[in-house]
């Protein structure tokens, strides 16, 4: 492990860094304002020592310090922009969640919370600051859930579409993106194909790796990553490049090309086939129940109805018709209690064991849940196979995933052109102020 802060969060290598201005000496530097928000140079220093600290052994790989700095901060810049879109839209991040995290982050690290503090310090970081991070990170994936819960919809017909283009193969890809703002001029059309030009010809004549022109010359939030996309499945390739990248070889770049957020360039790393799992099937009950509520107050009275109830099915009365009448579910009431087909675990833990723990036709005794009383008809049990229903599922999510990477990314971009943005380190003229 090179440093916590590097491990904790492996999205985003500038996570653990964002310290604010009333926890720091007074004669930290400001390194940038960010409309009414500050960062600091102990903060850029912090997290560019980390992506140093991920190089190890490979700075080799990264451009000249005075651009890296100048990539660090920009991501810096949509740290504290996301958090404060967070706050202002409502997003709230509890201490409890925080403290739930961190103990799971010293759980992976096999570390306990004495030693975690331990290697924090050591990674120049004090707990607080390693706190106030997490809860940006937290912040910033809330903000990206919302945004995708609210812009973000699949229908059935491109999961149709997708299933029928599948091949059989997943794709591992990279990319470099010299992004265009929206409503570009034909001046900087023409400055961002000249450089997409000038570094695919350096990759042509093999002067630089893709990695390694994607950690100097990318756009794109992934870019001191080397440009990794990842293994990806051909739904969840641009269609830009998704006609295409089946005839390209390993290693093969493509581009570039003309896309919504800019000039892309994409390689082929490498390829597999898709892993299709085996035939998946499930236990499914058809029941009927009946049920008598509880507020805990009265459950001895509820208990002892729940045994009337009982005591009249075993006497011979129908189970449909005693729902009807008496029981409180009033979901199931007039289809007598009637709850079709169901897995185990989907109405709980203890509702599943009673329908699993019977035979077919017979009914449970009397038990409990957090609803109340019941008892429980199992009327049928079969096998069914899910797997197409899975494979929907995630064709459905990897679609969601595609569409979300590029509005999301987006979504960034007007961020940080609509904020106010004055960069007090490096050259003077480094300085910009955008929005108000």
């Amino acid at each position: 492990m090179k440093t916590l802060i590097a491990s904790f969060l492996a999205v985003a290598l500038l996570s653990g860094t964002a310290a604010h201005a009333q926890q720091v000496q007074p004669l930290d530097r400001i390194a940038a304002v960010v409309d009414e928000d500050v960062i600091l140079q102990s903060e850029l220093d912090l997290a560019l020592n980390n992506v140093l600290a991920q190089y190890a052994g490979r700075e080799d790989q990264l451009p000249p310090r005075d651009i890296l700095q100048r990539q660090v901060l920009e991501r810096l810049i949509l740290v504290h922009l996301q958090s404060a879109r967070a706050n202002e839209t409502g997003v709230r991040v509890s201490d409890e969640e925080i403290d739930s995290a961190i103990s799971n982050i010293a759980a992976q690290n096999k570390l306990s919370p004495d030693q975690m503090r331990q290697q924090l310090a050591r990674d120049g970081m004090s707990y607080d600051d390693f706190r106030r991070s997490l809860r940006d990170e937290l912040l910033s994936q809330r903000l990206r859930q919302r945004f995708a819960q609210t812009r973000i919809s699949v229908s059935e017909a491109e999961v149709e579409a997708a299933l029928a283009s599948q091949d059989g193969e997943q794709y591992h890809l990279a990319h470099i993106l010299v992004a265009l703002p929206d409503g570009a001029t034909p001046e900087q059309i023409a400055t961002g194909q000249q450089k997409v030009d000038g570094i695919k010809a350096l990759l042509d004549k093999g002067e630089m790796t893709f990695p390694a022109a994607a950690v100097r010359y990318s756009d794109s939030p992934n870019a001191l990553e080397g440009g990794d996309l990842g293994w990806r499945s051909l739904d969840e390739i641009p269609a830009a490049f998704a006609n295409t990248i089946r005839g390209l070889q390993k290693g093969q770049v493509i581009g570039p090309i003309r896309g919504p957020s800019g000039f892309q360039l994409l390689q082929l790393v490498d390829t597999r086939a898709a892993d299709q799992g085996a035939a998946q099937s499930v236990t499914q009950y058809q029941a009927r129940h009946i049920l008598v509520r509880s507020d805990g107050a009265d459950d001895a009275k509820a208990r002892a109805r729940i045994d009337t109830l009982r005591a009249r099915v075993a006497g011979g009365a129908d189970f449909a018709e005693v729902a009807k009448e008496d029981s409180d579910d009033t979901f199931s009431k007039d289809k007598g209690g009637e709850l079709g087909w169901f897995t185990q675990d989907q109405f709980g833990p203890e509702f599943g064991a009673a329908v699993a723990g019977l035979q077919d036709g017979q009914v449970s005794a009397p038990f409990k849940t957090q609803a109340g009383w019941h008892i429980v008809l199992r009327e049928a049990s079969r096998q069914a196979n899910v797997t197409d229903d899975n494979r929907r599922a995630q064709m459905r999510e990897r679609i969601g995933q595609r569409k979300l990477e590029d509005e999301w990314n987006r979504y960034l971009r007007e961020m940080r052109g609509e904020a106010y943005v004055d960069i007090r380190t490096g050259t003077p003229a480094a300085a910009d102020g955008s929005g108000g």
